[in-house]
């Protein structure tokens, strides 16, 4: 089972080696604004999960938002210290 700090480790370490393969680069070089509108619009959806399809698609939605959270930290050059400091 991957934790949020294993994925934001991957994450980050593809976009160090700028894998050409990678959907998380391509995203990354998109900017922050591209990257936002997806934060966005996988929280619409994690919202709309937990209130109408139940835990599993919930569950499903919100891993989504959380890679896209951590892809919008990369692009803004955030790390999982800056964020925890701050919970």
């Amino acid at each position: 089972m991957k934790t949020f700090d294993d994925l934001y480790v991957e994450l980050r370490d593809k976009c160090a080696r700028r894998d050409p393969d990678s959907s998380t680069v391509r995203l990354v070089d998109s900017g922050v604004h591209e990257i936002g509108k997806k934060v966005v619009e996988e929280a619409a959806e994690a919202w709309m999960a937990a209130e109408h399809e139940g835990p599993e698609r919930a569950a499903e939605e919100i891993s989504q938002l959380l890679y896209f959270a951590q892809v919008l930290m990369i692009a803004s050059n955030i790390t999982l210290d800056d964020v925890y400091r701050r919970m």
